[in-house]
């Protein structure tokens, strides 16, 4: 704490220009920074500091913070230290200049108190290489950079931040060595040994294992001095073994608390959608195995090492950072893979594998890399497969048989082989629903319920089967609404339910049900917005959101309701503009920009702004991922083509036909790509054969969207613009 009053003093004027004279040699082995309200924890730790003595096997290391002492005497606490003291701003900047660190008992008072970031901003200027550790009482650390949270904020700034030589904030985010000292934390012990260890520059692991065995033999000690001297050698032997159990089990100890984080915790704060609380997860299990010597870990240690990489590869991918989301998941990909070659028919470890392989399959996916997302969902499959093949009435394999399925259906689905995945997602959902039969109560198997209606409902509107589509999209909204009234809380069924009234938006609108398509698509766009709030660094609920307002912006201009449309469009595009800025190697992203542009560009034809629209259409048609892939999804083309469609239409209204037609074919060569038979796939094939006088063919794929009850506004204007 600074002490009340005092005045960090400045440098005078007639110093300047005068030879540096060499630091002060340290007086201090630490300065004790603290808010007025902490003083009783001030207390304590002053106390523990100065009354520990370090074990004897270490006094005389060299470390990077110089030779191990026998103490930690003195250490330099302000109320203690300024009792007699009428200058307390020469003494506090005297002080920490010869103290070699500074400990920061960081609490909300404490990140409040001018005088705290005072001592921690002169610190960082008199000691550039000095060390800095914060020791949590209350509060959390960075909440200020948590919206509504920042009342919970126990870093002073100076504590968040660099400083530069002549003590001024720089803004560039500093990270402390931090203990918790609170029982939920590392409590008082093992937090004090971390503080010791930062001060020393000791790996934590040694102050632990000698602590333990000094501790061990204190008490063996005592024990032994009521016996007979006989027995003092058995005494000592029982000590060092009772010293390697302690060890032993100490570290099983954390092990298990690390599993816990990375399980029970985990899963129970995952529904939330609170990447910072679950990224802290990740992190502080991750810290502890950096700290361990990876030759020595346990095949358990080893399995938490890779959970924790996957954790952090997991909310990376969601913030949008493929590339550290990779290198995450392919770390964690060797570990699985060595813990697996120790034990090949170990059913966990074949699982933990399992899970690595499918994130950098996901990652090759998202990049349009459809190859090697698929080499490496086939080894998922397998893997899965081994599973069931081990152990048949496990239910937990069978799900990952599920998983497997719909991935492979995901797959299919992308590269509009909706025939052949069809089959392959019914009896993903067959499975699925069998499991959640036997385990009505299991939200796990609920969800993958959801998750393979969602895919069946997209390959049978590929198919053109919209009531059959439209059934299953349904069937999942009234489960995820009944699994939401259950859990208003729960993040993972507000996106589901966002994605399920986006296709039933779709749907309806492909039935001419405007009303109920609009109805939809507005509910959508409100869940959209609700967790954009809840988690702004989420990107794929922001995909989301983006594309929830670009559908309804697309559906009011195909309904010539262009002002209604325009706000949507708005909204829409400034979400996907910042996604593409993230990582424009991702190709939903570059989709979601380019449907952006054909989307203004539509608004602005309709405004009769002719120059306006053709610029946004050409910008639209050459948007392309930053690493493009070697072959289009059916989504990127239909995009493109539509891009293509609405560039020639603005040429024909300008008399340019030429160039009109050429755009057109462009449009039609793009979709002859595609495989895709989808309904809004053949209606911009109609649209495109129409401007072309193809007739026939016009006309044979007018006859089949008759036969399946396509009524989009889209191809009902067509009609009815081409009969007039």
């Amino acid at each position: 704490m600074g002490a009340y009053g005092s005045v960090l003093e400045r440098p005078s004027a007639n110093a300047r220009g005068r030879r540096a004279a060499p630091p002060p040699a340290p007086r201090y082995w630490a300065f004790l920074s603290y808010s007025h309200s902490d003083k009783k924890a001030a207390e304590w730790l002053h106390k523990a500091l100065e009354s520990f003595r370090v074990p004897k096997d270490l006094v005389g290391k060299r470390t990077e913070a110089g030779e191990v002492p026998a103490t930690l005497r003195p250490v330099f606490r302000d109320r203690e230290e300024l009792v007699a003291s009428d200058d307390l701003g020469h003494t506090i900047r005297d002080s920490l200049s010869v103290s070699r660190c500074l400990i920061v008992l960081c609490s909300p008072a404490a990140a409040r108190s001018r005088w705290t970031n005072e001592e921690i901003r002169r610190f960082k200027q008199l000691n550039p290489s000095g060390r800095v550790l914060a020791a949590i009482v209350a509060g959390e650390p960075f909440a200020s950079e948590i919206p509504g949270r920042e009342e919970e904020e126990c870093f002073p700034p100076a504590l968040r931040q660099r400083v530069d030589s002549k003590g001024r904030l720089t803004g560039k985010r500093a990270e402390p060595i931090a203990a918790d000292l609170r029982p939920e934390g590392d409590g008082r012990r093992m937090g004090l040994l971390k503080l010791i260890a930062g001060m020393l520059a000791l790996p934590l692991d040694d102050l632990v294992r000698r602590e333990t065995v000094r501790r061990q033999r204190r008490l063996t000690w005592l024990a032994a001095g009521s016996l007979a001297g006989m027995v003092v050698t058995s005494g000592l032997a029982i000590a060092a073994v009772q010293a390697r159990d302690e060890a032993r089990d100490q570290r099983s100890e954390a092990e298990s608390l690390v599993g816990f984080m990375l399980g029970d915790l985990k899963d129970k704060l995952e529904p939330l959608g609170r990447l910072d609380v679950l990224d802290s997860v990740g992190v502080r299990a991750l810290d502890y195995y950096r700290k361990q010597d990876r030759g020595t870990l346990t095949d358990q240690g080893l399995a938490q090492r890779s959970k924790a990489l996957t954790l952090i590869g997991q909310i990376a991918n969601l913030r949008g950072d493929l590339d550290g989301a990779l290198k995450r998941y392919q770390e964690a990909l060797a570990g699985t893979a060595e813990a697996l070659r120790r034990a090949p028919d170990d059913q966990q470890r074949i699982f933990d594998h399992a899970q690595n392989v499918f994130w950098v399959g996901y990652i090759a996916f998202q990049r349009g890399q459809v190859e090697e997302a698929e080499r490496r969902f086939l080894e998922y499959r397998r893997l899965a497969e081994r599973l069931v093949a081990l152990d048949p009435d496990e239910k937990k394999w069978q799900l990952e048989k599920v998983y497997a399925d719909t991935n492979l259906g995901m797959l299919l689905l992308e590269d509009a082989q909706f025939s052949k995945a069809t089959p392959v997602l019914r009896e993903a959902l067959a499975n699925a629903e069998r499991l959640q039969a036997a385990n009505p109560r299991d939200k796990e198997y609920r969800d993958i319920v959801f998750e393979a209606l969602a895919y069946l409902a997209d390959a049978q509107e590929g198919e053109g089967h919209l009531d059959e589509a439209i059934g299953s999209r349904e069937r999942q909204l009234e489960g995820l609404q009944s699994a939401a009234a259950t859990d208003q809380n729960d993040t993972m069924v507000k996106r589901r339910s966002l994605s399920a009234r986006r296709a039933l938006g779709r749907l309806f609108a492909s039935r001419g049900e405007l009303d109920s398509a609009v109805m939809h698509l507005r509910a959508g766009a409100a869940l959209a917005q609700e967790l954009r709030q809840r988690e702004p660094d989420n990107t794929e609920w922001l995909r989301n959101a983006a594309m929830s307002y670009l559908d309804l912006g697309a559906l009011l201009l195909a309904s010539r309701r262009v002002d209604e449309a325009e706000p949507s469009i708005r909204a829409g595009c400034e979400i996907a503009q910042g996604l593409l800025a993230r990582d424009p190697s991702v190709v939903l992203w570059v989709d979601a920009a380019r449907h952006c542009l054909i989307n203004r560009g539509q608004a602005a034809a309709a405004r009769g702004n002719r120059g306006e629209a053709l610029a946004l259409a050409r910008r639209a048609a050459t948007l392309s991922p930053a690493s493009a892939p070697k072959k289009l999804d059916p989504g990127s083309l239909f995009l493109i083509a539509q891009a293509q469609m609405l560039r020639g239409d603005q040429l024909a209204a300008t008399g340019d036909t030429a160039g009109a037609a050429a755009a057109w074919t462009a449009a039609l060569k793009l979709m002859s790509q595609s495989r895709s038979q989808a309904p809004q796939e053949r209606t911009i094939r109609y649209r495109i054969a129409k401007r072309l006088g193809r007739e026939g063919e016009a006309g044979s794929i007018a006859s089949a969207l008759d036969s399946i009850g396509y009524r989009h506004p889209d191809f009902v204007s067509e009609r009815r613009r081409n009969a007039g």
